[in-house]
């Protein structure tokens, strides 16, 4: 992975990244606050699971209109830390924290995948509320876990050596 690693940030496109001063703090900028985003909504989704907020508007409404702002906000993600890996290379491919972070984002959005996609019927059907079981409320909450480990990370990346020592993938530990 190292070879890779060294090979890309060779290239044009990554050179060009490093090479102008404001593309990566923009861009980690932009990918801390739409991470948040996607946070909070699927935060808020969870939440009306467990049924401690949002319980006056029914669970459908409350599904669409965070499901286009995680959407959206995922899109978002891979733009920002695909530019990212290209700016840094080394640093990311390097890491990990970065590769359990993407390990732990396919599970995120597989699950969040499964979630809705199991329960469209009941929310199509004659606008009926679903009534969640107690496993559906503890994966609402495993989550909200999974998502915050998932920020954690992201964070840990640039403390990859520190966070892991021995463990690390990087040539520097």
């Amino acid at each position: 992975m190292l070879e890779f690693a060294q090979w890309l940030e060779m290239t044009p496109l990554s050179v060009t990244i490093k090479s102008i001063e404001w593309i990566i703090p923009l861009v980690q900028s932009i990918h801390i606050l739409t991470i948040a985003i996607v946070f909070v909504s699927l935060l808020m989704v969870s939440l009306r699971v467990v049924g401690w907020i949002r319980m006056d508007e029914a669970f459908g409404v409350v599904m669409e209109r965070f499901s286009t702002w995680i959407s959206r906000g995922l899109i978002i993600l891979a733009v920002t830390g695909i530019t990212l890996v290209l700016g840094e290379p080394i640093r990311e491919l390097m890491s990990l924290s970065f590769w359990l972070k993407m390990g732990l984002l396919a599970i995120g959005i597989t699950s969040a995948v499964v979630f809705k996609r199991s329960l469209a019927p009941a929310v199509l059907a004659d606008g009926a509320e679903p009534t969640f079981s107690p496993v559906a409320k503890s994966a609402a909450m495993a989550t909200v876990l999974l998502w915050l480990t998932i920020i954690f990370l992201g964070r840990a990346i640039a403390y990859d050596v520190e966070v892991w020592g021995a463990l690390s993938l990087s040539p520097r530990a």
